[in-house]
């Protein structure tokens, strides 16, 4: 287990610093794709630095391409080479990115507005709701609890800033080489969305993944021809018809055997042609770019959490923003949660210090300071 924790925690380290960079590079006019391709490049770099003296060959790398999703767009926004889509002051964004190091995957997602000075508004609520949200899931995802607490306190605290989970995001276990394992955690319960009940135990690994709105929380797909990021469908075969999807298929099963990619990765004119038939049959796994309404303000927080048997270990993060929101939270059991620690008592020890070297206050208006976001102990 200590090797597999440290692959993790340098996975987390390096996709913590990938956010920095990212961030940093947003700024008015800068085009999306641009920063995207530097996100994944400075992930690649890295990792290619690590482990690189071992007998075996460790794979490592880029685990979720980055995307930068703007407004009310909600998710996988990680355009083309050719695609002329810049930032603008003002814009909320939405980072998402993940590293692998031997399969072992950090992820992450913050939400950034491109302005300067404190965060205020309906954006302050729907980015406080996410960012309160993770640090209830991060309380509740422990063993002994069950994925379906974690739902409904998901919802329960979004709808404190009047702001709903955006349906369909799952929160997944995760494995070596499996970024989307079977435990999942539902962003919200409805009659069309039914996952198995399931309760954590120590030693998993999850991605907690919450997305706010201040619309109605439906995303839609309003364009296949928007969608760049697939994944292979390890367990599927057919015999594709089309040259160019053979070569493609053949290009994608070398370079990305497991973890999902960009075709921008991909020789581009060949790629669009040949990706349809291969989506059509199963070979590929499609992650759509959804939408909710024009106007309606989204907010991404994901992050990776180790549940050791000293507690929850949250190893990736980055500060967010001032934000001022326009409500509070009065709800006891918010309040309730939000004071659970996230370490387990030891026996005989005393109480843990606050405020010692290493441990960031969190920069939101709700959440408690929280223990070793920045993967330090």
């Amino acid at each position: 287990m200590p090797e597999v924790v440290t692959k993790y925690k340098t996975a987390a380290e390096i996709v913590n610093k990938a956010l920095k960079l990212v961030v940093s590079e947003c700024k008015p006019k800068a085009k999306i794709v641009d920063i995207c391709e530097k996100g994944d490049s400075y992930i690649r770099e890295q990792t290619g630095n690590v482990y690189k003296n071992v007998k075996r060959k460790i794979e490592r790398g880029v685990a979720f391409p980055t995307c930068i999703s703007v407004n009310n767009t909600v998710c996988h926004f990680s355009p083309l080479a050719s695609d002329e889509a810049v930032l603008e002051g003002g814009d909320i964004l939405k980072i998402d990115m993940a590293c692998h190091i031997d399969g072992f995957i950090a992820a992450v997602a913050h939400t950034h507005v491109l302005q300067d000075g404190p965060v205020t508004g309906r954006a302050a609520d729907v980015i406080t709701a996410a960012n309160t949200a993770a640090e209830v899931a991060l309380r509740l995802v422990r063993p002994g609890k069950k994925n379906k607490d974690v739902t409904e306190a998901i919802q329960k605290v979004a709808a404190a800033y009047d702001c709903k989970i955006v349906e369909g995001v799952l929160s997944h276990q995760m494995k070596q080489f499996v970024i989307d394992g079977n435990k999942v955690v539902l962003s919200v319960t409805n009659p069309d969305s039914r996952v198995d009940d399931a309760e954590f135990e120590e030693n998993e690994v999850y991605a907690i993944d919450i997305v706010t709105s201040t619309g109605e929380g439906k995303p839609k797909l309003l364009d296949e021809k928007q969608t760049t990021i697939y994944k292979r469908a390890v367990d599927k075969s057919y015999h594709l018809k089309m040259k160019a999807s053979r070569f493609i298929f053949s290009e994608i099963s070398q370079k990305f055997p497991i973890m999902p990619f960009s075709a921008r990765a991909l020789e581009e004119k060949r790629a669009r042609l040949g990706l349809v038939e291969c989506v059509n049959h199963e070979l590929l796994q499609p992650y759509p770019v959804l939408h909710e309404k024009p106007g309606d303000y989204v907010a991404h927080i994901k992050f990776t959490v180790l549940l050791m048997p000293n507690g929850s270990d949250r190893v990736t993060s980055y500060p967010l923003q001032e934000l001022q929101p326009t409500k509070t939270i009065e709800d006891p059991d918010i309040k309730a949660w939000l004071a659970l620690g996230t370490k387990t008592k030891k026996k005989g020890g005393g109480k843990k210090k606050k405020g010692k070297k290493g441990d960031k206050a969190d920069e939101s208006a709700e959440a408690e300071p929280m223990d070793s976001a920045n993967g330090q102990e």
